[in-house]
Formats: C-alpha cells, structure tokens, sequence
C-alpha cells in the first residue's frame, strides 16, 4: 500500500473526469433501466469505439478531430439504427440491441487482426485510460457535458425514440474516450438500479456515483490496480449500500 500515490496532483484530473461523466449518465441511466433498454449503453459505446479503431486504423493522430469525428460519426449511424429497430421490432429490441454489440466487438477484432498492438488498443477501449486525461480533454468534455445537461433539462420529458437515441449516443461518445467501455456501462446503470426505490433518486445516484470513482481512484493509486476495473468495483459497493438503504425503506 502506496500512501503516497494519493495526490491531488496525480488523481485531480481522473477524479474530474468521472465527475463530467457522471454528470449526463446518471440521468440518463434512469431512463435507460425505465425504457428497458439496459444493454444499450454496452452497445452505443462499443460502436464509438470501433469509430476509434477504424480511424486509428487508418492512421489519424489519436484524441484529434477525425478520431472524435469517426466515433461520434459511428455511434450516431448505430443509434439511429436502434431507433430504427425499436419502432419496426419493439418486442426484440433488447436481442437487437446485444446483437449490434457482438458485431461491433467482432468488427473491432477484425480491424486490428492485423495491429500488433491490437491487444492493447481493445484493452484500452473497454478499460480506458482514466488516468491519463489531459486538460484538454477534460475542456472539450466539460463544453459537451453542459450542453448536453442543458438540452436534457430542456427536452428531457419530450424526448421520444430517436431524440433519446442520439442524445445518449453523444453522452456515450464523449464518456468512452474519457473513462472506456465498462466505466461506461457501470456509471449508468449502477446508480440507476441502486436506486430505483428512493425518492431523490438522481440526487442519491450522484453520491453513490462520485464516492465510487473517489473511492475507486483512491484505491487504484493506493494499491497500484487498474483504475477502471478498481472504479467499477467501487461503485458496486457503494451501489449495493445505497441498495440496502433503498431496501429497506420500500
């Protein structure tokens, strides 16, 4: 145990970022397990992140506007593709949506069959690389954070179908590349169903989700552990304790 891994300086900016991504997940995680459509997020971000592979692939300088424009580009297609599907197939929508996952993994595999750094790109994608944002990024993600707070506040109560779809493919674009895949899917769905049985829900949901990556980045330092995987397992404990309080309070 390494207490001198714990410096502002070093998880200041992890810290901030997940705070920026739990920002517009939260909310949208509510809505994600009300509309059902809990693998979509598992989903969106997996075909942000082939957009990723696609333009690593073909030799775009990572983090710079042809690699957001081919993520963004391709999480788009992919929810108005599941917008599509839910208004032609509503009652398969669920095994469509995990459907599209498997096949944008798959195509991501196969666009770096050839890559000898192929192992360690997809291993970034799902774990992310939470530790080594720039300031930078954490500026553009805080300008599409709030616009997309603002739009949610706005709009959230008329958004039918595909308005939902895209929002929560540009939420999902921006997280991925901050945080990766499984950071992704824990940030929303965990508070979500942590407590769907308390009143303030997203205020009870925004504790739990900070505490966990405050606790989560702590530990990771601490102990010298991958950050992702060491956040998401600090947000299910703090998912399992707000739980128990929503529990028994039902």
């Amino acid at each position: 145990m390494n207490l001198h891994a714990l410096d502002w300086g070093l998880l200041g900016l992890p810290l901030a970022a997940g705070l920026l991504v739990l920002a517009t997940h939260v909310p949208l995680g509510a809505q994600v397990l009300d509309r059902g459509i809990v693998f979509i997020d598992l989903a969106v971000a997996q075909m942000a992140g082939l957009g990723v592979i696609v333009a690593d692939a073909l030799g775009f300088p990572d983090h710079g506007i042809a690699v957001q424009a081919a993520a963004v580009s391709a999480a788009l297609g992919g929810a108005a593709l599941l917008a599509w599907t839910e208004r032609r197939a509503g009652a398969q929508q669920e095994a469509l949506i995990g459907v599209s996952f498997v096949l944008a993994a798959c195509a991501g595999i196969l666009v770096l069959a050839g890559n000898p750094h192929g192992g360690e790109h997809l291993k970034d994608l799902l774990n992310g690389q939470i530790l080594w944002v720039t300031p930078k990024m954490l500026g553009v993600a805080a300008i599409v954070s709030v616009l997309l707070l603002a739009l949610w506040k706005i709009a959230a109560g008329r958004m039918r179908g595909l308005e939902f779809y895209l929002v929560f493919a540009c939420a999902v674009t921006l997280s991925v590349q901050l945080v990766g895949v499984y950071l992704v899917f824990a940030t929303l769905i965990i508070p979500a169903l942590a407590t769907r049985n308390l009143r303030k829900r997203l205020a009870w949901g925004y504790g739990l989700a900070a505490a966990g990556y405050a606790a989560g980045l702590a530990a990771s330092a601490a102990f010298d552990l991958p950050s992702g995987a060491t956040v998401v397992w600090a947000l299910a404990a703090a998912g399992i304790m707000v739980g128990a309080i929503g529990a028994s309070r039902a």
